[in-house]
């Protein structure tokens, strides 16, 4: 009977232990979703609403001012599609192609942080607002638009 109760509870810490490390696992690997609060002090310079390109995309985006600084901004309404190599990036259009965005047509911003909800960019201080007219989601792995918006000031 001792034998009976100790294999039982072997079997019980085994998978204790492999679900623990399971779940330590998964949230290691697990993207970290960065919530921005809204800085009342923050001025938008500029706003625009996600259409869909190659990849359905939602949600809106803001320029904004915060401490000197230029960031874009993705409310908690945004999501896109996964993809490999997905970039924020500004576009020097209001319309952007599918596929086949020219590299002088755009500046890259940074690789996107999540595909859901509240994330910020900082802008580059050497990036001139007035030359972009959108900001986008695109896969640089296949220079595919998978979203964007146009901005209005």
């Amino acid at each position: 009977m001792k034998f009976k109760y100790a294999a039982v509870l072997s079997i019980v810490a085994l998978l204790s232990v492999g679900c623990t490390n399971v779940e330590s696992q998964q949230s290691q690997t697990q993207p970290q979703i960065e919530t921005v609060a809204q800085n009342p002090a923050a001025a938008v310079e500029a706003s625009g609403t996600f259409v869909d390109a190659e990849h359905p995309t939602k949600g809106k985006v803001n320029i904004i001012t915060e401490n000197g600084k230029k960031y874009i901004q993705f409310d908690n309404q945004f999501k896109s599609d996964s993809g490999p190599d997905l970039f924020v990036i500004l576009h020097k259009d209001d319309k952007l192609p599918i596929t086949g965005i020219k590299e002088a047509d755009y500046v890259s911003i940074a690789p996107l942080k999540s595909t859901s909800g509240v994330q910020k960019y900082e802008i580059p201080e050497n990036v001139d607002l007035e030359n972009f007219k959108s900001v986008a989601i695109w896969c640089r792995k296949f220079n595919a638009t998978f979203g964007y918006a146009v901005l209005k000031a």
